[in-house]
Parts: C-alpha cells; sequence; structure tokens
C-alpha cells in the first residue's frame, strides 16, 4: 500500500510539472507576463521550463526520486517565494491558481525528499535502522 501512496505523490508532482511546460514553452501570455514581471523571460522562462521536464523525468524513476524530489523543492521554493514577494498570490486573476499548486507541489517535495531520504547517495546510508 505504501507504494502506491509514494507513486501517487510523484505523480501528482509530475502531472503538475508537465501541465505547465505547453505555457512556458508555447509563450502562453500570463507565463511571459510572469517571467517578465521578475526580469527573467525569455531566458529564464525556457530554462526553468527545461528543469521542470528534466525533474518530471527523474520522478518517474525510483533511483532518481530522491534527485528530483530536491530539485522540485529548489524551482517551487523560488516559485512561491516570488509569488510572495514579486508577483502576489493572485496573478492575472488566476484566484492564486499558479499559487496554490506551486505551494502545493513544493510541500509534496519536502514530504519525498523525506521519504526518500534513504536513497540519496553517501549519507542515505545512516537513515537505515
Amino acid at each position: 500500500m505504501k507504494k502506491y501512496i509514494l507513486f501517487t505523490l510523484r505523480m501528482i508532482v509530475v502531472v503538475i510539472l508537465i501541465q505547465t511546460l505547453r505555457f512556458k514553452f508555447t509563450a502562453h501570455p500570463e507565463s511571459v507576463y510572469i517571467f517578465t514581471k521578475i526580469g527573467l523571460e525569455p531566458y529564464g522562462r525556457i530554462g526553468i521550463g527545461i528543469i521542470e521536464l528534466i525533474i518530471s523525468i527523474l520522478l518517474v524513476f525510483h533511483k532518481t526520486v530522491w534527485l528530483g524530489a530536491m530539485l522540485t523543492v529548489g524551482v517551487m521554493g523560488g516559485a512561491v517565494f516570488m509569488h510572495l514577494t514579486t508577483l502576489g498570490i493572485e496573478v492575472m486573476n488566476d484566484f492564486g491558481v499558479l499559487f496554490y499548486s506551486a505551494l502545493l507541489t513544493f510541500i509534496i517535495a519536502i514530504a519525498l525528499v523525506w521519504l526518500y531520504r534513504k536513497d540519496f547517495p553517501i549519507i542515505g546510508n545512516k537513515f537505515n535502522n
């Protein structure tokens, strides 16, 4: 049962990340607005999109979940920070959907880092009982 819950948590993150890629890669006006406002348009938009694609692939394979989860914490932590400091919770009348999905993804990624802590290279064996 535990493995199904872990897989479901991973897939929630993957679906959220993959779903946002079409907006980043097609230069959707909302995505362009966000990255312009934070001063990263267009290279940051495309670069973060590529990183999110790589993260999604890492989260699919059991041996690389730890790395994908760590990267997700970093990327989504940055997204949450930008919403709280520069963008605001609601962006272009989206009712906060982007912020709350980033926050959800961030929280799940923190849980995945904890749940897969034994898989970390070098330090993971310190968590074995």
